[in-house]
């Protein structure tokens, strides 16, 4: 489970009926509300393989061929990105990318002359500005000090690494391919190459004590890292841990260390800017914070999802998820699997289910900017979260509260269309 990714919660396409409680100037549900300017657009490429696949994973994520056969592959999937980009310039044309974010998978499998055709593409291609964040995720057992210099040399400057724990019986549950020795080299070789790096950790793992807890936090911190994102282990769907549960800590014993965790990183100097996220002043993930303030990303990569706003509404979409669908998609230029207009009924729980997971939460003029319906439509859900302690309205800005932080799952529901 690495940084990064929003990925929408299904939302039921919008019913063919006229919306009784249309503001003025708003259209039907069946015509989406027009954006006046677009938001700032990212740029999201997938690598969906990885050396092993760890049992809690539920990404689009491949076990890699033997290191000859994925080298012609990896050369066609690079190429396959390239035409992926080609054929979604119509969509985005004189947009210019503000960050991109290079995700998986394991992308550190990449060989670091793969990489460099990839953002040499990607320059070519779009209007990329000069001082973009460039974020790659990597797993330490990938890191070689040489491919990473050659990684910054191509352009990456920021470097999200999948650690998840220090502790070895933990990574041995977690079907880890590295250990606590190589978790450390790895950052080591990190922070020599790159000034902005995060670190993934994982709590409320297997039969995991509130002390084990924090003593991966405390040496995540040893380290210098500016970053760190630190989630709960769930189990997901469809992952070898849904269909045969570890022993996992009881939920007050995983509550408390979240509250621990928070504490612990507050008193190091890191703001709590998102639900998982954590990061030195000035650190801040600009790609995520993109998502989370429902802006623009283009996905390319086999199962990347975007989401593209223009003057006739908001479009989500999925491309071919299997990595061989998607190479046979590209010699057709027919890479979009899914594809689907965000309804006006959805597009206040879809804002509100981004927006809402910033500590700090967002000026209540960006509903109207980001979506193109007025405020007055979700004034009824956000007065019932107020009285509920769920969220706090002060001046222009709407931000949950402590209650509703914790809670968030109750707090989106009350933004779900009624029909």
């Amino acid at each position: 489970m690495n940084e990064r990714r929003i990925i929408p919660l299904a939302v039921a396409p919008a019913r063919p009926s006229a919306s009784a409680d249309s503001a003025p100037g708003e259209r039907s549900a069946t015509q989406p509300p027009r954006l006046t300017t677009p938001p700032p657009l990212s740029l999201y490429v997938h690598y969906p393989w990885c050396v092993r696949k760890c049992p809690y994973c539920d990404f689009n994520s491949h076990t890699q061929r033997s290191e000859a056969e994925h080298a012609g592959l990896e050369d066609r999937y690079v190429a396959a990105l390239g035409a992926d980009i080609e054929s979604a310039l119509p969509q985005v044309w004189g947009r210019r990318i503000h960050t991109v974010f290079i995700g998986g998978g394991t992308p550190s499998l990449m060989s670091a002359a793969a990489l460099d055709r990839l953002l040499t593409t990607i320059r070519t291609l779009l209007p990329l500005d000069p001082m973009a964040e460039i974020t790659l995720e990597a797993n330490p057992g990938t890191f070689e000090a040489a491919k990473f210099r050659d990684y910054r040399a191509a352009g990456v400057n920021r470097l999200s690494i999948g650690i998840q724990s220090f502790d070895d019986a933990h990574l041995r549950q977690l079907g880890r391919i590295h250990d606590s020795r190589e978790a450390l080299a790895a950052i080591d070789i990190a922070l020599t190459h790159f000034e902005r790096v995060n670190l993934d950790l994982m709590y409320g793992l297997p039969q995991q004590t509130l002390d084990q807890a924090l003593a991966d936090l405390d040496r995540a911190l040893a380290t210098g890292a500016s970053h760190v994102s630190a989630y709960h282990l769930t189990l997901e769907p469809n992952t070898p841990f849904h269909h045969s549960p570890p022993p996992l800590p009881d939920a007050d014993t995983a509550a408390d260390m979240q509250d621990a965790i928070e504490a612990r990183l507050a008193e190091a100097g890191f703001q709590h800017y998102e639900t998982s996220a954590f990061a030195r002043p000035g650190q801040r993930c600009l790609h995520n914070l993109n998502y989370w303030l429902f802006g623009d990303y283009l996905g390319i990569g086999a199962g990347a999802h975007g989401k593209l706003s223009s003057h006739a509404g908001v479009v989500r979409e999925m491309r071919h998820k299997h990595p061989g669908r998607y190479l046979e998609a590209a010699e057709r230029r027919d890479f979009i699997q899914e594809r689907r207009e965000v309804g006006t009924p959805d597009l206040p729980f879809e804002f509100m289910m981004n927006a809402l997971r910033l500590n700090d939460g967002v000026d209540a003029g960006l509903f109207q900017a980001r979506t193109g319906l007025s405020l007055e439509r979700v004034r009824p859900g956000l007065e019932l979260a107020r009285q509920r302690g769920l969220l706090e309205i002060e001046s222009s800005r709407i931000r949950p509260s402590l209650h509703g932080r914790r809670y968030l799952n109750d707090l989106l529901t009350l933004f779900l269309d009624d029909d």
